[in-house]
């Protein structure tokens, strides 16, 4: 099962998944997740508490990349457990995926929040 939890700083929506995504609900649910975030600039998939990614789970998270690259959005993806990076390796889709380090996400999200407060 899995769970998504989105939170937005400006133009930058924070997906926070937990869970496995392993069957078509999940990933479906995932991709709902992702493309009600049309009008963000960026999604961050907050991958820290997936603890599994199988094959329909990695169909869509390809998908959602063409479909983020489609709708210039920037997907990436943050702090994907060891077990999740290995499966994304082992794909050799990792070079697919942009995977967002600490002080990139701090900078990112300090950035969309400097601009939220000047627009108000």
């Amino acid at each position: 099962m899995l769970s998504v939890h989105s939170d937005r700083v400006g133009d930058v929506a924070v997906l926070q998944c937990e869970g496995r995504i392993v069957r078509s609900d999940a990933a479906f649910r995932l991709r709902d997740a992702v493309t009600g975030q049309e009008d963000a600039r960026v999604v961050v998939l907050d991958f820290t508490d997936v603890n599994a990614l199988e094959g329909g789970g990695l169909g869509m998270l390809i998908y959602l990349q063409r479909w983020a690259r489609d709708h210039d959005i920037r997907l990436k993806l943050f702090n994907p457990p060891r077990s999740v990076r290995e499966r994304l390796e082992d794909a050799s889709s990792i070079s697919e995926f942009d995977v967002a380090k600490n002080d990139e996400m701090v900078a990112l999200l300090s950035r969309a929040e400097d601009l939220e407060v000047l627009a108000a």
